[in-house]
């Protein structure tokens, strides 16, 4: 029996005309969410592995499980879902409105539209949903600090209100510049390359296009490409998002994505910024693996 969804494309092309704007947008948070559930731990162990240079610390797995649990890699697990349902469903709902809108324009859906709308889209999805994100990777690295240094969230609900309370609202958005350069690189790369390898791999293994052995296949080599592209912009959105002002200043440590590369390479070396890749490219691959699948059996199965 072959494992093999429907022939039509996942989120390449135009969606059926029947199908509304609104479940366009709530297929893609939806899927987004549900995807998100699987490979969150990926996340929690990338954003600590990440950010144990930052604390001077050396990250292993072994200590992070005796010292917490394996459990905790589902810290923050609820405001990662949160930002999905409106990360996810922004930028898919976007991407396909705008790509569709332009074929009107335009009479035709080309490479240059793709990239185009992939970027805009990718962009205004992760301004809007920044505040997620830096509840996100805050929950996920707390019981990474020292314990004197923990914020001690109880939850997404808690971890908004005590930034609003604590740090003021444009704490929500620390990080924001390299969180929305890393989404519109990955709106580019996924667009530009995930089509381009369902058909390498269609010839090369004689899968069926768009069958879930292709999808996973063009899915992890195009999460890959894109993770070692915008791996630096995670982890400037990382330390960004979590840095905590100077006692003694006031000042916070980074203040720019251009200054933070500069002063993490003069102080640790480039490939501080890569601390973390493994899991960060399982998160990456295995997220637009289970969402694009998701999404595409909750539309097959959508009532008309």
């Amino acid at each position: 029996m072959s494992l093999s969804l429907p022939n039509r494309p996942l989120l390449a092309t135009s969606p059926p005309p029947t199908l509304s704007k609104a479940a366009i947008f709530g297929t893609a948070g939806l899927g987004g969410c549900l995807g998100w559930t699987i490979v969150h731990p990926c996340n929690t162990i990338a954003v600590r592995w990440n950010l144990a240079s930052m604390q001077g610390k050396q990250f292993s797995i072994k200590a992070m499980v005796a010292e917490s649990g394996w459990m905790s890699v589902y810290d923050g697990l609820s405001a990662g879902v949160l930002r999905q349902v409106f990360y996810a469903s922004a930028r898919f709902g976007l991407f396909e409105m705008g790509r569709d809108k332009l074929h009107e324009i335009r009479g035709k859906t080309d490479f240059a539209s793709r990239v185009g709308v992939g970027a805009i889209s990718g962009g205004i999805a992760a301004f809007i949903s920044c505040p997620m994100e830096v509840c996100v990777v805050r929950m996920s690295n707390d019981v990474n600090l020292p314990k004197d240094e923990r914020r001690n969230y109880k939850g997404v609900s808690d971890a908004f209100g005590r930034i609003i309370k604590e740090e003021g609202v444009p704490a929500f958005w620390r990080g924001c510049t390299p969180f929305v350069q890393r989404a519109m690189m990955v709106g580019v790369f996924q667009v530009a390359t995930l089509d381009q390898f369902k058909g390498m791999y269609a010839n090369a293994l004689n899968q069926t296009k768009n069958s879930i052995p292709n999808v996973f296949c063009a899915a992890m080599t195009s999460g890959l490409l894109y993770s070692i592209a915008t791996m630096p912009l995670e982890a400037s959105k990382n330390r960004m998002a979590a840095q905590k002002p100077d006692p003694v200043s006031g000042k916070l440590p980074y203040s720019s994505t251009l200054q933070l590369m500069r002063s993490v390479t003069a102080k640790e070396g480039f490939l501080a910024l890569y601390n973390g890749f493994f899991p960060y490219y399982c998160r990456c691959g295995g997220h637009t693996v289970s969402m694009f699948i998701i999404v595409q059996m909750l539309r097959d199965n959508y009532p008309l």
